[in-house]
Formats: structure tokens, sequence, C-alpha cells
């Protein structure tokens, strides 16, 4: 494991670049760290978030990897779907994350998805860019999710709140977002201001489209995946926040059994999802990515 001394030194390492990349007729907008040359690694998000939830990692990552921040579409910066019920899907998004892997050249790739990113890696990982990804890290997400986790998910993500002020959602967003664990109040802004689009009313809300929660209506199944799971064949890394209510302790352990026999570490200071914001965290992260990537 590596030390505070080395995360603070490498934290320096990289400022992003902005890209758009049309990929099968939709843009995606993704922010890039570190040198071009180097070995690539895709940092995906969960479900309402956006790639600039991962700067802390990316920043220190950066020091020996390309490191790619996507925006999923109907997220952020991404275009919106004009045909939602297709497009806000897992295998949508596996084919549109094969689409910008290949419109940036990456023949092989790292991949640590939160949540929802991954699972878009794992179906990607067993489908679309099956022997392309060299290891597979999921924070905080298995091959099935509780029902009563996805109820939670559905109620907010559907129904985003607007707010007159930045102040008063970040402000919601510290409540409703802390089963991430420990952010610092500029990580709290941070994530604020990326998640902030204004209204044509001048009042703010979260940055995305929300018929992104139609997946669950439209697709029920869609995270129904142990099939894909168990077909792997690469190095996989589970990572679980201890009080998390979208991975219970009994899936987390058979993912350590199935399949690809997960390597799993929790996190007692957070539930779903730790953030990847701090040295334990961004470390287990780092040492994964670093070793040999064939099982």
């Amino acid at each position: 494991m590596r030390d505070d001394s080395t995360f603070a030194t490498a934290a320096a390492c990289a400022e992003p670049v902005s890209r758009y990349v049309d990929c099968l007729g939709r843009e995606l907008h993704c922010v890039e760290w570190g040198s071009a040359w180097a070995p690539p690694v895709v940092l995906w998000h969960g479900l309402a978030r956006t790639g600039r939830d991962f700067d802390d990692l990316a920043r220190v990552l950066a020091a020996r990897y390309r490191v790619i921040c996507p925006d999923t579409i109907g997220r952020g910066l991404s275009q919106w779907s004009p045909d939602p019920v297709a497009d806000y899907r897992l295998d949508t998004y596996a084919r549109l994350a094969a689409a910008l892997a290949d419109a940036l050249d990456l023949a092989q790739l790292r991949w640590v998805g939160t949540s929802m990113g991954g699972a878009i890696g794992l179906v990607a990982a067993a489908t679309t860019l099956r022997g392309r990804i060299s290891h597979l890290a999921l924070n905080d997400i298995g091959p099935e999710l509780p029902a009563a986790a996805v109820e939670r998910i559905v109620t907010y993500v559907g129904n985003p709140p607007v707010f007159d002020t930045v102040t008063e959602l970040e402000a919601w967003m510290r409540q409703a977002y802390r089963p991430y664990g420990w952010q610092s109040d500029a990580q709290w802004r941070r994530m604020t201001e990326t998640s902030t689009r204004r209204l044509p009313d001048g009042r703010v809300t979260l940055h995305y489209d929300p018929a992104i929660a139609g997946q669950f209506r439209h697709h029920p199944r869609d995270y129904d995946r142990w099939e894909e799971y168990d077909s792997l064949r690469l190095p996989v890394l589970l990572l679980r926040g201890a009080q998390s209510d979208l991975l219970p302790e009994a899936v987390a352990a058979a993912m350590t059994q199935r399949g690809p026999r997960a390597a799993r570490v929790d996190f007692d200071d957070c539930g779903h999802a730790p953030a990847l914001n701090v040295p334990p965290q961004i470390n287990a992260v780092a040492d994964f990515l670093a070793r040999p990537g064939e099982l």
C-alpha cells in the first residue's frame, strides 16, 4: 500500500483536458488526465453522476496512466438521448463504451466503475469489450440489485430537486450523498458545481436527464447480470461500503466465490458508494491496477 506522502506527491501530477467524441451518433463528453501515451484506464461514474466525481482518483492515477472519465449519455455534458427507452440501458451503454474505446484508439484498457459505471464495465467486459478490458474494479455494485435499493434510487433520480441557489443544492447533496463517506468542503463544493444545471426559470437542478430513471421501468431486469459475471476471465476487484444498501453482504460474498472470484476490499466509514477520494480507497484501486492482468 502507498503511504500518504506518495498520495500527496502524485496528487500534483496532472490537469484535465475536456473533449467531445461522436459514438454511434451520440456525442459523449469525457475528461482526460495524464499522458496520451500512457496505459489507459477508464473511470466510469454512477447512475446520476458525472465523470468529474473521479477528479481525486484521476489526479493520482495520471502519474502512471492515461485516465479517461466519460459522462454517460444523458449526464453531465454528454448529449441527452433522443430515444431514452432504447439508449438508457446497460447494453447500449456498453456499446457506447466500445465505440468510445475505438474512437480513442484504446486497444487494451483498465476499468474502474462506480455503481452503474461498474455494471457497464461488467457487461462490456463480457460482451463489447471482451478481451480488451484487462482489469475490472467494481465499486459497490454486483450482478443483482435489492428491490428496496432500486426503489430508493428511482424515487430520487426520477424527480430531481430544484432550488433557487447553488448553496441550497449543495446542502441537499451533502445529505443525499452522505453515504459516499467523508469529503472535504472543497470536494462537496466541486461535486455540487459539476452536477448543476440552470433551468429556464433561473433555478438550479442536477445535471442529468430525468428520463434515465426509466431504465428500471422499461428494462426491469437490466441489472440481473450473473451470467455475464460468471463468464469473466480477468482480475476483478470488488470495493464495498460497509453500510451499502445496494450491494448486500451475501451478493458480495458470492462474487468472491463465483466466476472471476473477485478480490474484495470493504470500507467501514461509508455506504453506497465509496467516493474513491481518500488515500485508503485510492491506494486500493491503484494497487489493483498495477497487478498483472491475467488470471
